[in-house]
């Protein structure tokens, strides 16, 4: 069993985020993790992997800077890891790097968030989905592997999903496919070992930008609160109809 895990490097939510003076990301300061979604896919994967056997890939696209999230992934449980060397600008570019590496190797499922937290595009799954011409399931609560293929459970609006799939096939996951008291914490024999795991860098090919960010700012400040005795209901009836404007 062949398994592919993509992984992106996000800032930590508890990071302030900054733009500098053109309006860009300012990464100084900022502490980076493995994105949320995609620890859920990895610790499914090792999972998978406890069960059936089989290796373990982690695939992601990114700058050295990103090597100290890959080299955590190896430390959870991956195999080995491959870094493609970009620094990409939207989610066709990413998963255009992804899916030309892809096309080259052997692999049974290839499990993704279904978004990262920064940007929320929900995007790369489903473009690789389409470049490799595979199945893909998003919104993933639930996969189990059989002879056939895959018994898979998607978290819809009002209810569950319950599908089939043959393999190879791509998996959006998210909190479900694993409990979050499942996720893996590194020891210090994964550490260790991580170390020693190959990390192989590939040269981009075929590059390819659509999107041009034109401008990122932050949300403006939040306003003042204002407390109102709880005898005043007058005070409280002007400031929503003068001030809020709610009524």
């Amino acid at each position: 069993m062949n398994i592919i895990v993509c992984i992106s490097s996000v800032p930590d939510t508890t990071s302030k985020i900054k733009f500098n003076e053109n309006s860009e990301f300012d990464s100084n300061g900022i502490q980076f993790i493995i994105n949320p979604y995609d620890e859920f896919g990895l610790t499914k994967a090792v999972k998978i992997k406890a069960k059936v056997g089989g290796t373990i890939t982690v695939v992601s696209v990114g700058d050295i800077s990103s090597e100290p999230v890959i080299r955590k992934s190896l430390a959870i449980g991956a195999d080995k890891a491959i870094r493609i060397n970009a620094n990409p600008k939207d989610s066709f570019e990413t998963a255009n790097l992804i899916s030309n590496y892809l096309k080259n190797i052997e692999y049974d499922i290839i499990i993704a968030g279904r978004e990262s937290i920064d940007y929320n595009g929900s995007a790369v799954p489903c473009m690789i989905a389409e470049m490799l011409d595979i199945p893909f399931i998003n919104a993933c609560i639930g996969l189990e592997l059989n002879n056939s293929g895959a018994e898979l459970v998607r978290e819809i609006d009002g209810g569950k999903e319950f599908i089939s799939s043959t393999l190879p096939l791509i998996v959006g996951g998210q909190k479900g496919l694993v409990e979050e008291s499942e996720l893996l914490i590194p020891n210090m024999r994964g550490i260790m070992q991580s170390r020693t795991k190959p990390l192989e860098i590939i040269d981009p090919e075929n590059v390819v930008n659509k999107i041009k960010t034109t401008n990122l700012e932050n949300p403006p400040s939040k306003k003042e609160c204002k407390l109102v005795e709880g005898e005043n209901v007058k005070e409280l009836i002007a400031l929503l109809q003068n001030e809020a404007k709610v009524i």
